[in-house]
Parts: C-alpha cells; structure tokens; sequence
C-alpha cells in the first residue's frame, strides 16, 4: 500500500560546514509541484536539487551539482520508503569544504532520508477524476452533498444544465453514482475518466 505525507516537513543538517536544509510536502499534480519550487524558491542557496514521484512518473534535478549526486539520491530515499504524491527539496548552502562525490550522494540522500523518517505518513487513497451533468435545480443538492464530503469539484454552466468534474475517493464513486440516478430518475450518470491526468 502507497504511501504519503501528511503535511510539509523541513529537516536541516550541517555537514562539513555546508548547511543542508530539506523541505519536503504532499503533492498531486505537476502544478501544485510549479508552485511548491516557487514558494521555495531561495537565491541565498549554492543549489536547490530536488525530486518527486507521482504514481510511476518521476522527476529529479540536480541544480548544478556534478550529475548523479544530488536528484537520483533524493529520489532513490523517496522510492526507498515507499512513499508517492510527494516532493523533496534539498537546499545546500556551501561552506568550503568540498565533499566529493560519494560525500555528496550521502548528504543528499541522508538529509532527505532523515527528513522522510520524522514526517508524518498517511496510507494513500486512490481518487478517480468523475464527471456527470444535471439541470438547474438540481445542481442545489449535488452541491449539498459534494461540500458535505469535502470532495473538490469545478462546475460549468452551460444552456442544458450543469456540467460537474469531480475527484472522488474510490469508495465515494458507487454511493454518488445511486444518489445521481435517484436525483436525475435515471436521465443522468456518473462517468469516470479512464485516463488519470497525471501524464502516463
């Protein structure tokens, strides 16, 4: 079973006088992971190297550190703890003391490490992208219920009614797909997306 964060978590470290900082936090899609980089963003840093896994899409960067060192390490701790959905940052701070490549890869990997074990872990619950539409006025007692499960959702207005996208819980899916015949006596259906938007 996959697991994610909780929340973000910051860990810092010195090694050999350069100061190493990781920031790690729970991500869904390639722009929360845009607006994570930006809100993090620090011109102070001698590099920002980071990784993320997202189901079986990945991504690392080594900021400019020699390749290998820095990214792969971050990424192979993220994997190693059976973790998805999440982000590592790690900020270094150079101190003048060079610590060669195998020295880089444990700081790297050993500050992320010690970042993931001290973070709050939650077990991973799958959601599907759903979609369905309803007239007018229905759209008061679908709405009733999406905000009472906290299930995000974007409408559209459109001439026919209301056209609904939704990510669902899998075990959601099958209670709103009875409630949206009941509502619609059978006219309307609940449809899920068989691509997931994730790129793969």
């Amino acid at each position: 079973m996959p697991f994610t964060l909780a929340q973000t978590y910051i860990y810092e470290e010195d090694i050999k006088k350069s100061r190493f900082q990781a920031i790690t936090a729970p991500v869904e899609n390639e722009q929360d992971v845009k607006e994570f980089l930006n809100q993090y963003f620090d011109a102070s840093t001698t590099h920002q190297c980071w990784a993320w896994k997202m189901g079986h899409q990945v991504r690392f960067n080594d900021d400019g550190e020699p390749s290998g060192t820095a990214g792969r390490p971050i990424l192979a701790t993220i994997e190693g703890n059976e973790l998805t959905n999440i982000i590592v940052l790690v900020n270094r701070w150079y101190g003048g003391i060079k610590l060669g490549t195998g020295g880089l890869v444990r700081a790297y990997g050993g500050v992320a490490g010690q970042c993931l074990l001290q973070v709050e872990k939650i077990e991973l619950i799958e959601k599907k992208t759903v979609n369905f539409k309803c007239q007018f006025n229905e759209w008061s007692i679908f709405q009733y219920e999406l905000n009472q499960q906290k299930i995000e959702y974007i409408e559209e207005y459109v001439d026919s009614g209301v056209l609904i996208t939704a990510r669902m819980q899998i075990h959601e899916i099958e209670p709103f797909k009875l409630k949206i015949q009941d509502v619609t006596r059978g006219r309307e259906q609940l449809n899920i997306e068989d691509v997931e938007r994730d790129g793969t």
